[in-house]
């Protein structure tokens, strides 16, 4: 689609899931919000990751929607599109899923005369890469989701910095008060898929290296009744070690946390996006995936990310693949100590 000359009034954006992925709509969205003040930007996504847009640009509305639960089916999701377009005055749409739900939406916005652009999802480079046909990356998804914007008539800048950049930082009574010289680093041990999660027995050890030192805490990040068991025994076991699986808590109080850290360490998962967001830099170990996948965190540095030079990866784009050799060695093979090492080095160097 070319880009018009004059800009939309009122602008659908739509991301149902992962968490991740809405995630990186924000450094794309906010910046484009105001670069076009005089454009309201509706985001329609789910219910949960809908909390997740906090210090949010004037306007941007956020919308969470159970579309599973409350508009069922194509029929359902006719009706939603008409009353979108109703209630809101949309004027055109920037699909940023690109799955059959928002396609739906997209071909009624069409009948109804509506400009509709949709995410290029690079399916033919992305099976390329993880059949090793070709080692050409995909292209990141945030540069894809700003050319969806851009090729609406936007202006898209890439100028995103952080959440709160020159506002005051969020506060929470669930976050304790850093002292002088200590190095917080957040740990965030789980992702969504098994290919993309180092073993929990080598986190632990991990975790229980980093905890001697005497100014170092940690906070492990977690959500679910599962998650929250397996952290545990390394929160009782360590000192200076915080499961934050253990008290409910929102994005708020996340974005709060994660203000005060010096480091997380994480997986390819939605919490490397969260420290993203607040300009915290992230050790990342990947294992069936990889940055060139094209869901590397907004400002993070490849260079601090772990991983094994293996032939057989990556094997997925999204880490849903079962290992072929049934063991992920991708993972298992990652030393605890080079974990230790590569944490300690970027937090010290950073605190110097």
């Amino acid at each position: 689609m070319a880009r018009s000359d004059v800009p939309p009034r009122n602008v659908l954006v739509m991301r149902f899931s992962a968490l991740g992925d809405v995630a990186m709509t924000i450094p794309v969205l906010y910046p484009v919000c105001r670069a076009n003040p005089g454009t309201r930007f509706i985001m329609l996504t789910k219910p949960w990751p809908a909390s997740m847009f906090q210090d949010r640009p004037d306007n941007l509305m956020v919308l969470g929607i159970d579309v599973s639960k409350d508009y069922k089916g194509v029929t359902g999701l006719i009706r939603l599109a008409a009353r979108l377009r109703k209630q809101y005055d949309i004027d055109a749409v920037a699909d940023l899923h690109n799955v059959l739900r928002s396609r739906v939406i997209d071909l009624c916005m069409r009948l109804a005369g509506l400009p509709v652009v949709i995410l290029d999802k690079e399916r033919s480079r992305r099976k390329a890469l993880i059949t090793h046909r070709s080692s050409q990356p995909v292209t990141p998804t945030i540069d894809r989701y700003r050319n969806v914007m851009a090729r609406l008539g936007l202006d898209a800048p890439d100028n995103f910095t952080r959440l709160y950049d020159g506002r005051q930082l969020p506060v929470s009574p669930m976050v304790p008060a850093k002292q002088p010289g200590q190095r917080w680093i957040a740990v965030s041990p789980f992702s969504a898929h098994q290919g993309k999660c180092y073993p929990l027995e080598l986190m632990a050890q991990v975790v229980a290296t980093l905890s001697k030192r005497d100014n170092y805490w940690i906070f492990l990040m977690g959500g679910g009744k599962e998650e929250k068991i397996a952290l545990r025994p390394l929160a009782r076991d360590n000192r200076h070690v915080i499961s934050m699986a253990e008290v409910k808590h929102g994005f708020a109080d996340e974005y709060a946390l994660l203000a005060k850290c010096d480091l997380m360490l994480t997986m390819d998962s939605a919490n490397m996006h969260l420290a993203s967001l607040m300009g915290l830099k992230a050790v990342t170990i990947w294992g069936a995936t990889a940055p060139q996948c094209g869901f590397q965190g907004f400002g993070q540095d490849a260079a601090t990310d772990i991983c094994l030079d293996m032939a057989c990866r990556p094997c997925s784009i999204y880490g849903e693949r079962p290992c072929r050799y049934g063991d992920y060695r991708c993972m298992a093979r990652i030393d605890p100590e080079v974990v230790v090492r590569r944490v300690v080095t970027i937090v010290e160097s950073g605190c110097e």
